[in-house]
């Protein structure tokens, strides 16, 4: 099961039946919510590159150049892994069967996922430089795309 989150979720599509990756909603012309869910493995701020750069993608597939965070957040969801080194069962001693119990040691180990969404409007012409909400889709494509990581072909 473990194998399967041995990397960190590379930049793709939600799809194939894991869930992880990007996805995005079209509310409006100009707006998409978009969405990037990462595994157990992808830091919180790789989840939250990784969905700045399909905002910037989808504001220049759209025709437009520079877009907007109506409203952003970054969820973590944590759940943990119980491991249990000990037995419960029937034990036979020579006066006869008798429950036995086993001590052992039990660890438990959490593992953190995050999930980061936002509302993004899209305009034409040049950003106002003081929106802190605003991002020119060309700069945030050039200046991520060194920490962009794409699946591995299969074959």
């Amino acid at each position: 099961m473990l194998a399967g989150c041995a990397t960190a979720t590379p930049y793709q599509p939600a799809s194939g039946g894991s869930g992880y990756g990007y996805a995005e909603q079209r509310i409006e012309n100009n707006r998409y919510r978009i969405t990037f869910t990462g595994n157990a493995d992808t830091p919180k701020q790789t989840v939250e590159n990784y969905l700045l750069f399909r905002a910037a993608e989808l504001t220049l597939k759209s025709g437009y150049d520079y877009f907007v965070m109506a409203s952003d957040n970054t969820d973590a969801s944590t759940r943990y892994l119980h491991t249990f080194d000990g037995y419960w069962g029937w034990g036979s001693y020579y006066w006869g069967p008798h429950p036995g119990l086993g001590l052992g040691m039990s660890t438990s180990t959490p593992v953190t996922e995050y999930q980061a969404q936002a509302s993004v409007l899209m305009f034409a012409g040049q950003k106002k430089a003081d929106d802190a909400k605003a991002f020119d889709a060309r700069e945030v494509r050039k200046n991520l795309e060194n920490v962009i990581v794409r699946p591995v072909p299969k074959g």
